[in-house]
């Protein structure tokens, strides 16, 4: 087993990521035969009744998980939601699942679809320090997914 801090998580709904902010979180690759990771989200108490409704629904959750440096690529993970607790004022969430896939090449792929859309210059430059920031999600990982399914 091995275990890394948990930066960042965001968690995909509709179509948009919802940055769910961390007090700590820690990730464990559990090296078995099945390749199921842990995530524990040590979070505001907020957020409860969400993370109670994906696990009473048992829905597959699309994550999106920094690990380690806040310079990293978020690494994207299949999750259930396997347990919601209370401590104090906060909660802690148990997701269980898979890692997506290797290195996204995200910096790659944003570039060319900007680099599609047309940018250049000072606006391209803007719109992709802007966009590496906020990770919005890109036609070529929505098209690979429709692919999937």
């Amino acid at each position: 087993m091995k275990t890394f801090k948990m930066i960042s998580v965001g968690i995909l709904v509709d179509d948009k990521i919802n940055n769910f902010p961390l007090v700590d979180g820690i990730i464990i690759n559990q090296e078995n035969s099945h390749r199921m990771w842990i995530l524990e989200l040590f979070i505001e108490q907020k957020h409860q009744q969400i993370f109670e409704e994906w696990k009473a629904s048992k829905e597959v959750l699309d994550a999106r998980v920094v690990i380690s440096y806040p310079e990293n690529e978020p690494a994207g993970f299949l999750v259930a939601v396997d347990a919601v607790e209370r401590i104090g004022d906060h909660i802690s969430v148990l997701l269980k699942g898979r890692l997506k896939r290797a290195r996204s090449q995200y910096a790659e792929h944003l570039l060319e679809e900007l680099l599609t859309e047309g940018l250049s210059g000072d606006e391209l430059l803007q719109r992709f320090e802007h966009d590496m920031r906020s990770r919005p999600r890109l036609k070529k990982e929505r098209e690979t997914e429709q692919e999937s399914l």
